[in-house]
């Protein structure tokens, strides 16, 4: 088995790590898309990622890794066999690391259905797809702009909805496609159309790292990996079991972690004010929020929380004007956040009510 190079040995890139985790914790988010020139380990950040994932259980003869714990999401082969009294032999696996081809095609992406096998025998059988596969695991386009729009689109979809549905000649089949979906792209290779960037929850904007103690640090340990994978991999071992170990904890924290009103009105006075479209980027910065709330070790969400998303889900929804760059961007929607939280400081006073604190249990962040 290959070894792969360690997620936390990854020099910089910060905001990319922090997008990729927290997508990790809460797949909901809807995936990152991840865009720079090359050679700035977009591809390593993501197959790494998918390394230092819990493992997950598994029944074992089940080629839909559906959650065991969850018999509402099983196929309705599994729901059959569940109802004549069958005893499932569970297993436990790594979390897999699906690599989508540029060349791939519906049929290929979604699965295929045996119509002739269902008119002339009525049996429903279903080949299983890369979405099946990518179930409860990472799915990863490399080249996404590269892929045929109606491939992005239908992939984009299922990782909102987290179900799979095929349809063919009036016959359907359904399975659960729950992953964390992550792209990645060189812009000199072309653009996606914007109704399909906007789809991406977020995006991060990388270049390479211009610091030549950094770069001297990525190049130390990229021929210490080159020279002895087995030896490195070991040396940062403990820094990878401790972000899974983050990682799970905060994925069983996500649920109980709270959000008040006052942040709903954050949220949404922030983005009506920059003039993005649709409501899609409350959502995925209230969502996002939360994950980083959990992964903080926090049972409510904070400005901090709600900054560090708008950073993740903003950029590629905002109408720049030409010659803005990403820089600037950020540093037009750090400064229309605290105009907002000044504003409802403000408000507050004047109603004389305190503003909603955070719930009590709430716990000291980790970090930061």
């Amino acid at each position: 088995m290959a070894i792969i190079f360690p997620f936390t040995a990854i020099v910089g890139q910060d905001r990319m790590k922090r997008a990729l985790i927290l997508n990790a914790i809460y797949p909901q988010i809807g995936g990152v898309l991840i865009r720079g020139e090359r050679g700035t380990a977009k591809s390593t950040a993501a197959r790494a990622l998918a390394a230092i994932l819990p493992e997950i259980d598994v029944i074992e003869d089940d080629p839909f890794s559906c959650d065991p714990a969850n018999p509402a999401s099983f196929t309705e082969d599994l729901k059959r066999r569940a109802a004549a009294g069958e005893q499932f032999k569970i297993v436990r696996r790594k979390t897999r690391f699906v690599n989508l081809p540029v060349s791939a095609t519906e049929d290929r992406v979604v699965g295929t259905l045996d119509i002739e096998k269902a008119i002339q025998k009525g049996e429903k059988h279903f080949e299983p797809g890369v979405l099946a596969a990518a179930n409860r695991g990472v799915l990863y386009v490399d080249e996404v702009n590269l892929l045929d729009d109606h491939v992005v689109d239908l992939l984009l979809d299922v990782a909102a909805m987290g179900v799979n549905v095929v349809e063919r000649e009036g016959i359907s089949f359904s399975h659960p496609a729950r992953f964390v979906l992550i792209g990645s792209m060189n812009p000199e290779e072309g653009d996606l159309r914007p109704q399909l960037l906007d789809r991406f929850a977020l995006c991060v904007d990388i270049t390479g790292i211009r610091d030549p103690r950094a770069r001297m640090t990525i190049l130390e340990r990229n021929l210490a990996f080159e020279s002895d994978p087995v030896a490195f991999a070991k040396e940062w071992e403990p820094y990878e079991r401790a972000l899974t170990l983050e990682i799970a904890e905060a994925r069983e924290r996500l649920p109980s972690v709270k959000y008040t009103q006052r942040d709903l009105a954050t949220i949404a006075n922030l983005v009506a004010s920059l003039g993005v479209d649709g409501h899609r980027a409350d959502l995925v910065i209230l969502k996002t929020a939360r994950a980083h709330a959990a992964f903080m070790g926090r049972d409510a969400i904070t400005e901090q929380d709600i900054l560090l998303a708008a950073e993740l889900a903003l950029p590629h929804r905002l109408k720049r004007h030409p010659f803005q760059d990403t820089e600037q961007a950020m540093a037009v929607l750090s400064e229309k956040l605290q105009q907002i939280e000044q504003q409802a400081a403000a408000q507050a006073a004047d109603s004389q009510q305190p503003p909603p604190q955070p719930d009590a249990t709430a716990k000291k962040a980790k970090r930061g």
